[in-house]
């Protein structure tokens, strides 16, 4: 995915969701900004998460991450690769052992974008939704642990996120869909 085509998709998303239109214009000006903003080790950089749902999709997977000490949904840096739906599915795979993840739309589900703490960087952070036709999981190295949390209950686990508990609302109506989601296809881009 170029930064056209995300530019492209960002205005999209700025669409369905015109509440969010100056964090879509933030994340576009940086874009056209910063020429490295895939890369890692640029002041600010794109990110990729997954919001994975269990089979019921009534339970969301979060990990309670060691650098942030929080629960929030899996994810990490593009390091380059452009493909956000591919890096997105990447960490997901990586950070909870779950061997089948299936996007349930192409369709960019959520954006935030947020300072690190200690670290000179700002993410920008593009989401996907998911469903693992499994429930088993192992904890990565990134993790303190891993829970699945039913979705009115994610605010006991992260009381302070704006954006979690924008997600948790925004993953509602996937809950009423069928349950097969989108098979994903290996894309360079």
């Amino acid at each position: 995915m170029t930064k056209e085509i995300l530019i492209e998709e960002l205005i999209a998303y700025a669409r369905r969701f015109p509440e969010e239109r100056s964090t879509v214009d933030r994340f576009i000006g940086f874009l056209m900004r910063e020429a490295r903003s895939y890369d890692r080790d640029a002041i600010g950089h794109v990110t990729a998460s997954i919001w994975i749902l269990d089979p019921t999709r009534s339970c969301v997977l979060l990990t309670h991450h060691k650098k942030f000490n929080q629960w929030i949904q899996l994810g990490g840096h593009a390091d380059g690769d452009m493909n956000l739906q591919s890096v997105a599915l990447k960490e997901g795979f990586e950070e909870s052992g779950l061997t089948d993840i299936k996007l349930l739309s192409t369709e960019i589900f959520d954006i935030d974008i947020h300072d690190i703490p200690t670290r000179c960087a700002t993410h920008y952070d593009v989401r996907y939704i998911a469903v693992s036709p499994t429930l088993e999981y192992s904890v990565s190295e990134e993790s303190h642990d891993l829970r699945w949390s039913p979705l009115e209950q994610v605010h006991t686990l992260n009381k302070t996120s704006k954006s979690v508990a924008r997600m948790v609302q925004k993953a509602l109506p996937f809950t009423l869909l069928p349950t097969s989601g989108i098979p994903h296809e290996e894309t360079t881009s």
